[in-house]
């Protein structure tokens, strides 16, 4: 019995369960208490602006703000997630975590309990559209009349254009989806795609996925502004003091204008597709070493060059948003963990080795995918996005009966779906958040340039 505790002791530490506030915790007022523990608890909700799991490494731009606060303080940061924003305020009120890292509404009432800190952001809803599209740019909600927007059913988006169509009389096609299978992003994402005409985000949302999606036009704003800051409590008021300080100081800042771009302005796609030359039967310069490591694996190197291909354009000094690297895009912590050196992570043969490494380990931790083909599929989406939110979705495919080791229509679904709070906020569900979407699409990419360098090139 004791061995059997000890393995599912291990297990939850190395499975990366999401963080829980301590049950009991040393009273922690303010900023003294904090520098004596040398620690600071942020209390946020997984999101694609404030926190996620990335390839297994903590990211989100309210996080690396935060991050950057307490290393200012010299305090480590521990971050604990809630499920919603009433719930933070309630851990907040507890003492479960001392800072809000997530822009909570500016409310009178609010103001009553908490003391709003850091940066107040000005927020309003914006109409989602395609530049490219046949129709013109709407520029005037006046315009919207006739038009058919699509929105989550019971959302604050819902609210909005309901209001907006009765303000106008009436005339707006207002299409309402069910929240529980679509949500406000992927919404967005299919209007890039052509699916659907329009939709309705906040400004941030649309900026982040205009990073993504270069196609869109966010222009038209349909809302007030909404106002939004950080919080603490009100026996914390050096902490916000010196919380105020810091974004004060550093709001010009290049570190912090960095982060602003990563999140809001780089884009996080190629900005060109390099046409392959196959007139010589090769894919790339590096055929060679693609063959020699893809035996090691025994994937068709045709295969190897397809992900190389997807994940840098055959660029070895490419690197990420989110600071992967070279051909095969390491992240340095990946690297690390496979032996390759961070000043030897660009070298392509290095790089190369390092990825067949990890890719090497995700296939025996798939090896209950007796179907090699299937198999594949599960080892590309864990490599894009980290095993844990595939394991997260194979779990979810287990609990509403599905089949956990296929990936179309089944795994595949719920990696879409942990986007959605709804799901990811389930409690077998161990990594949060994801853009589900990205990975789906990686998975479905990487085989398509397989099928075509098969047909044009020999084995």
């Amino acid at each position: 019995m004791p061995k059997l505790i000890c393995i599912i002791l291990l297990f939850a530490f190395v499975s990366g369960c999401r963080p829980k506030a301590e049950e009991t915790s040393p009273k922690r007022e303010d900023l003294p208490d904090m520098l004596a523990t040398k620690e600071l608890r942020v209390l946020t909700l997984y999101s694609s602006t404030s926190y996620f799991l990335y390839r297994g490494e903590e990211r989100g731009y309210e996080f690396e703000l935060a991050r950057r606060f307490a290393l200012s303080q010299g305090l480590h940061i521990k971050v604990i997630v809630a499920e919603n924003t009433s719930k933070l305020i309630e851990m907040l009120e507890k003492g479960e975590g001392d800072i809000v890292a997530y822009t909570l509404p500016v409310t009178n009432e609010l103001r009553q309990r908490l003391i709003y800190c850091g940066e107040e952001i000005i927020t309003q809803q914006v109409l989602v559209q395609q530049r490219n599209n046949k129709e013109k740019i709407i520029k005037d909600v006046t315009e919207l009349i006739g038009k058919d927007i699509y929105v989550e059913h019971n959302s604050k988006f819902d609210d909005r254009i309901t209001h907006l169509n009765e303000e106008l009389g009436g005339g707006i096609n207002i299409h309402k989806i069910n929240k529980d299978t679509v949500t406000n992003e992927d919404l967005i994402g299919m209007v890039a795609a052509g699916e659907i005409p329009y939709t309705l985000a906040d400004d941030n949302i649309a900026r982040l996925n205009k990073t993504y999606y270069s196609n869109i036009n966010i222009s038209l704003k349909i809302s007030f502004p909404q106002r939004s800051s950080w919080a603490v409590r009100k026996n914390s008021p050096l902490l916000a003091e010196a919380v105020d300080k810091w974004f004060g100081e550093n709001h010009n800042s290049t570190a912090y204008k960095s982060i602003l771009k990563r999140y809001f302005e780089n884009s996080k796609r190629p900005h060109t597709k390099k046409i392959l030359s196959l007139s010589k039967g090769q894919i790339s310069i590096y055929d060679p070493l693609f063959k020699k490591y893809a035996k090691e694996l025994d994937w068709d190197w045709r295969l190897i060059a397809s992900q190389a291909y997807q994940e840098s354009q055959f660029d070895t000094t490419a690197v990420s948003w989110a600071g992967a690297q070279g051909l095969m895009q390491l992240m340095p912590s990946t690297a690390k963990a496979y032996g390759l050196e961070i000043e030897k992570i660009k070298n392509p043969e290095a790089n190369l080795k390092a990825a067949i490494e990890s890719m090497k380990a995700l296939n025996k931790s798939f090896a209950k995918i007796e179907d090699r083909n299937e198999r594949i599929k599960f080892i590309l989406a864990a490599y894009n996005s980290g095993i844990g939110h595939i394991y997260d979705a194979m779990e979810l495919a287990k609990k509403y009966n599905k089949n956990p080791l296929m990936w179309d229509n089944n795994v595949a679904e719920f990696v879409l779906l942990k986007s959605n709070s709804e799901f990811f906020n389930d409690s077998i569900c161990k990594f949060g958040y994801l853009r589900g979407r990205e990975t789906v699409n990686y998975v479905k990419e990487v085989l398509d340039y397989y099928d075509e360098y098969k047909s044009k090139i020999k084995q």
